[in-house]
């Protein structure tokens, strides 16, 4: 049956956070709304603890671990909604969360998602790192927050409270348009984990959506709950990423604004992805800088719907040591080409209220 709007919570091996967590979402839903736990594959107790503890949540079990990414893209082929929450398993919802978030995609439909503010569940008078109050990202390709840059996180004292345009909005708590979503081809799975939701923020505004905070809502994230802070994967998946997002979706011309800086992307850097063993023996994955050659990865569309600026094709920036994954990215850098609908420099405008812009 249709509903307008789903909530799908990602599990893995996370039998103790859906305790702890999933009453406060139930108690927290308003009428209408569904709730499900997507299974990503648990060894724990995950399933059971659903099974004996909330047996009015719906549920679907995937075979293995297929990531963040490709778990809600499997997971939402099953869901027939106007609307997707996609909330991490270990966040807290106070009552109310739900309907300004929805209330923001009902009054504009050129808005594709919103997030709610997210607030520190240990300290709960500080932004929470993974989003705080709205994403943005600089010209060396580095993500921010309002509320956060780098390890550095505010206190919530009202600052950030007026609902806006960002450049992307956390996947800790994530509401967008289904069929938005789909269009774009959800999530990127080569992703895996981490940057897979301000790849696609980047991907639905380059299609001419808008990404909005909302923060009349307001979740509190524990933050860590599958890879730590700190955990050489996550620093292996963070960095890998961003650089194919890079790739994927800035313009040549800003592309070059990376290289030409120099402080971003060195070649020879080592990204750790061995673990602390691989570290210590001094293993990693070699990321290297732009390829001169390899041409021909396509052109982008005719020009920017706003200022009407074209684009040429760019190189190949070598992400990683694996040819199947450049192969897979260079594929969706041509699609992302197909259905760009205005340039960088309207969108990174529109996102800074037509700030200056250093990388331009």
């Amino acid at each position: 049956m249709r509903t307008k709007t789903e909530i799908v919570i990602l599990n893995w091996n996370g039998a103790g956070h859906l305790r702890r967590f999933l009453p406060s979402v139930l108690a927290s839903v308003p009428e209408g709304v569904g709730v499900v736990v997507a299974d990503n594959g648990s060894t724990d107790d995950s399933l059971g603890v659903l099974e004996r503890e909330f047996p009015a949540v719906g549920r679907i079990v995937l075979d293995r671990n297929y990531g963040f990414a490709g778990g809600y893209n499997r997971a939402l082929e099953y869901l027939d909604a106007d609307y997707f929450i996609l909330l991490n398993s270990d966040v807290e919802t106070p009552a109310g969360w739900v309907e300004p978030l929805v209330e923001t995609l009902d009054r504009d439909r050129t808005v594709a998602a919103v997030a709610p503010k997210l607030l520190s569940l240990v300290e709960p008078a500080r932004f929470e790192y993974a989003g705080a109050s709205g994403g943005f990202i600089d010209y060396l390709g580095y993500p921010f927050c309002r509320g956060r840059i780098l390890q550095c996180v505010e206190r919530d004292e009202g600052q950030y409270d007026d609902a806006r345009d960002v450049f992307w909005a956390s996947g800790a708590a994530f509401c967008c348009r289904a069929e938005v979503f789909r269009a774009m081809g959800g999530f990127d799975e080569d992703f895996f984990a981490h940057m897979e939701e301000i790849d696609l923020c980047w991907r639905m505004q380059l299609a001419g959506y808008r990404v909005r905070i909302e923060p009349r809502s307001r979740v509190y994230h524990l933050g860590g709950g599958s890879l730590a802070q700190g955990s050489p994967s996550k620093v292996f998946y963070n960095h890998r990423n961003n650089l194919a997002m890079l790739y994927k979706c800035a313009s040549p011309v800003q592309r070059r604004g990376y290289r030409a800086s120099g402080a971003r992307l060195v070649r020879g850097a080592v990204v750790p992805d061995a673990g602390a063993s691989g570290l210590r023996a001094g293993r990693g994955t070699c990321v290297a800088g732009f390829s001169a050659g390899a041409q021909g990865a396509g052109r982008q569309a005719a020009g920017c719907s706003r200022c009407g600026e074209g684009e040429a094709p760019g190189h190949i920036l070598r992400v990683d040591r694996s040819a199947l994954f450049i192969r897979s990215q260079t594929v969706r850098q041509v699609a992302v080409k197909g259905r760009r609908f205005e340039c960088d420099r309207c969108l990174m405008c529109r996102c800074s209220d037509g700030g200056d812009l250093s990388w331009r």
